[in-house]
């Protein structure tokens, strides 16, 4: 199963809720993390890894906090998972080819997991916080099979 983790889901949230507001507004870890509803230690966390990019400014002081380091429109889905995760891969092959697997030599689909996972990166990199704010468009309602219920392809 590929599945993102907690710390890049909130990141991904605190970041959606920061957008929503004239982009110089400084919060406090304690505000954003009463606002979302996640715990306190772990919006710290994540705000403090997100610091470290250009993606936030860290502001120190009385009314100190942090601030988005650029505009919403320009911070992608995909930097944020990246900066709390790393390079996204659906198999170890997909970006690294460094040998991890025993198979990848002689793997038969090595190729085209690199193309899924390029597909999977190329639509999280499509996706701003600006998109991650708004509604969904119309155009997204019904991503599944036609004639299957959406996620029809995965049990469980």
């Amino acid at each position: 199963m590929f599945r993102m983790t907690r710390q890049s889901d909130y990141g991904i949230v605190l970041m959606t809720q920061m957008s929503r507001q004239a982009p110089e507004t400084v919060y406090a870890a304690r505000d954003l993390a009463a606002e979302t509803q996640l715990p306190l230690p772990m919006v710290s966390k994540i705000l403090k890894a997100l610091a470290r990019t250009d993606m936030l400014v860290s502001h120190r002081g009385i009314k100190g906090g942090y601030s988005l380091g650029r505009p919403p429109g320009a911070i992608s889905v995909a930097e944020i998972i990246c900066t709390l995760e790393g390079p996204i891969a659906i198999t170890e092959c997909s970006v690294s080819g460094d040998g991890n697997c025993k198979q990848e030599l002689v793997c038969p689909i090595r190729g085209n997991w690199q193309r899924i996972n390029q597909a999977v990166l190329q639509a999280l990199e499509g996706i701003t916080l600006v998109e991650m704010a708004g509604p969904l468009p119309g155009s997204l309602l019904g991503l599944g099979i036609p004639g299957e219920p959406h996620g029809a392809g995965c049990a469980g």
